[in-house]
Formats: C-alpha cells, sequence, structure tokens
C-alpha cells in the first residue's frame, strides 16, 4: 500500500505540475470546527487541506474561518471573505440553514461557491445558479437511497430527523423511494441531545424499523441512548448518522447498522485508495464521508484552475463544469442544475480489527440524480 500511496501522490503532483494557474487562487473556506458539529468541519477542512498539499501548488491560498454553526456568524465572515479578504470561491459550509444563509448572497456578487456538503433542496431546483456547484449530493439523495434499500427487508417504518432544511430533506428523500408504512415522523430540535421522548414513541409505534438522520453530536446522543434503551429494532441511516466521525463516539451500539453513501473507505478505485491511505498517515485516522467529498472539492478547484483564469468566470464555470479530475468516487459528473450525477452504496458497519468502519455490502443506485433538476432554469 506504501507503494501504491506513493505512486498516486506522486501522479497527482504531477498532474498539476507545468500546469502554472493563469491566476494565483485565493479560496475562502467558511466551516465549523468548534461545537458539536465540530468533527464534521474538521473532516471537510484537513480532506480539502489534503488535496492542496498533495498538488505541490503555490497559486493556491485557503482562508479558513470558524463558524461555529451560527448562521449569522457564517453571513459576517462570507462578507468579509469577499469584500476584504476578496477571495475568488467559497467552500466549506457544512449545515444547510447556514448555506441558506450564505450561498444566494455570494453567488449573486459574481462568487463561485462550491459546496463540500450541505445541498438543500431550495439551491437544486428553482434557486439553481450558475455561480453554485455542489460536489456533495442534494441533500435528499442520501436518504432517497436508504428509502430504496428498506424496501428489500421493512414494512413499517418510524422515521426522524432535526427540524432544519436538511433534516426535511432527509425524510422527503426517503418516503420518495420507500414503498412501506411509516409507522412515524418526528422532526427534532436542531442539536438536541436527549431523546427520551423519540424512543418512547418509537418503542409504542408499531414499527419494525427505525430510519434516522441525526448528524454529528446529535446522532451519537441518539444512538447511543437507543442501545441503552432496550428497543431492538433495526437501525437506518444515510452515512451521516454512521459516519467515520462519529463511529469512535458511538462504539459497538452502531454494529451491524445499515446506512447509504455515495462514498466509502473500501470503495475499490485506485484514487480512492490513495486519499484513504494518504489521510490516515497525515492525521492519525480513517477519512469520513465529508473528508472525501472535500478532497473531491479541492482537487475539482485544482483541475479547473489549471485550465482557466478564475478571474474569467464563465471559464472558470466551464472547467468546474467538465469535472475533468480524478474522483475518490470513481465516476463522477454535473447535471443540468451542477449538482452530481452518481452512484450511491449500502454500507454496514463493522469492525476491522478494532476499528470501527463501513463496508460496502450493496448499492442503492447507479448514476443516480436528484430530483429537482427539472425545476433549475440554467
Amino acid at each position: 500500500m506504501k507503494n501504491l500511496l506513493a505512486a498516486s501522490i506522486l501522479a497527482l503532483s504531477a498532474s498539476f505540475a507545468g500546469q502554472a494557474f493563469a491566476e494565483p487562487v485565493k479560496i475562502g473556506m467558511i466551516t465549523t470546527l468548534s461545537g458539536g458539529g465540530a468533527g464534521l468541519g474538521i473532516d471537510a477542512r484537513d480532506g480539502f487541506m489534503l488535496a492542496i498539499k498533495q498538488s505541490g501548488n503555490k497559486d493556491v491560498e485557503v482562508v479558513t474561518e470558524d463558524d461555529a454553526q451560527k448562521p449569522e456568524l457564517a453571513v459576517q465572515i462570507a462578507d468579509k471573505m469577499v469584500q476584504s479578504d476578496k477571495v475568488d470561491l467559497l467552500t466549506g459550509i457544512i449545515w444547510s440553514n447556514l448555506a441558506m444563509a450564505v450561498v444566494p448572497s455570494v453567488t449573486a456578487q459574481d462568487i463561485i461557491y462550491l459546496s463540500v456538503n450541505a445541498g438543500p433542496s431550495a439551491l437544486a431546483g428553482a434557486g439553481c445558479s450558475p455561480n453554485y456547484f455542489n460536489v456533495a449530493y442534494q441533500n435528499d439523495n442520501f436518504h432517497e437511497a436508504m428509502g430504496e434499500a428498506a424496501n428489500k427487508d421493512y414494512k413499517k417504518t418510524f422515521v426522524m430527523a432535526p427540524n432544519y432544511p436538511a433534516g426535511k430533506d432527509s425524510l422527503t428523500g426517503f418516503k420518495r423511494y420507500y414503498k412501506g408504512e411509516l409507522a412515524g415522523e418526528v422532526y427534532t430540535k436542531l442539536g438536541q441531545t436527549d431523546y427520551a421522548a423519540e424512543i418512547a414513541q418509537i418503542r409504542a409505534s408499531g414499527a419494525d424499523s427505525v430510519f434516522f438522520f441525526l448528524p454529528g453530536g446529535m446522532g451519537i446522543a441518539f444512538t447511543k441512548q437507543y442501545a441503552q434503551s432496550g428497543v431492538d429494532l433495526p437501525l437506518l441511516g444515510p452515512a451521516f448518522s454512521f459516519s467515520q466521525d462519529v463511529l469512535p463516539a458511538i462504539g459497538d451500539a452502531a454494529l451491524g447498522v445499515k446506512n447509504t453513501a455515495s462514498w466509502s473507505p473500501d470503495l475499490d478505485n485506485e484514487t480512492s485508495k490513495a486519499f484513504v491511505e494518504s489521510f490516515e498517515a497525515e492525521y492519525g485516522r480513517l477519512p469520513s464521508v465529508y473528508a472525501a467529498q472535500a478532497f473531491d472539492t479541492a482537487n475539482l478547484i485544482l483541475a479547473a484552475s489549471a485550465k482557466a483564469s478564475v478571474k474569467d468566470k464563465d471559464a472558470f464555470r466551464a472547467a468546474l463544469k467538465a469535472a475533468d479530475f480524478k474522483s475518490v468516487r470513481g465516476k463522477f459528473s454535473f447535471n443540468t442544475n451542477n449538482h452530481p450525477i452518481q452512484d450511491f452504496y449500502v454500507r454496514e458497519v463493522v469492525k476491522d480489527g478494532d476499528t470501527l468502519t463501513n463496508k460496502i455490502v450493496g448499492t442503492a443506485f447507479t448514476d443516480h440524480k436528484d430530483a429537482y433538476a427539472a425545476d433549475c432554469k440554467m
């Protein structure tokens, strides 16, 4: 594997060597580095910066600031980065309520924003913009995949998510493909850590399974409390509920749980294998899907910057749209609304030695497109 890592990094560096950017590129990264959602932002930042480091390109400057998961702070930072720091591009936001506060404003100022994670439906359909590229997914997608996968084994699922844009998108996505009955549908408070009332509802619901979307500290708290409750219904979720950043904190309570994602650490392509090994070597931990998406985002920017000046917006947007880079997901392309067309996998939480991680056990969708592209008038 070390030979694979060395060869891959050398090849990546060589791919950018001799391709001096037409203009230096200044990137503003606004992400969550403190509070309950910090693990997500840290992984995104680390994945992004790993790609920049591996490229060896000195024409890239990244300015990073912590939004503390507060929309009003994210707006202030974005204004400062655009007006004072004079960034060319913005990226990094994890949470959809923050994205909705920031993205429409900055794209209206002709600043290109590339999402490493948040993918609210409002920005995929009628609210799409030629200056907005989502390199991760549209919020519904991981949940749509689990809705499709759940049809094989379950007939009456209890569904739960936080009451904010991504939470609403998540349950909309699950229900779009799930053909069974809903035993209950609950929206929790964003940032909630006590789930006794919801677990009591699940216990009394007559459900045969539970689908939940609770990223970061919310998912850690719920899964631990659920395991202690004695309710033995199978848990289902998107990757966010069982991502690499939260598995160590959840512990063995996560074992055997199925979840869905566009990427997994065991995905069988050379770019992904080299990314996993290099991330682990750099940071001492396995990467999460957040890190993988951010790594791809940085490499997309690098590839586009080698083809067009970031100051020539039309040419740069065209270079981004071409998506001519090696993705950890293997094949990757943009749909008409600048959101990905990609495959989605069913993963299971397993133990690899002493490390909890995810392994692919099936494919939910191939070349899947989001449900809102038809409403985008680009």
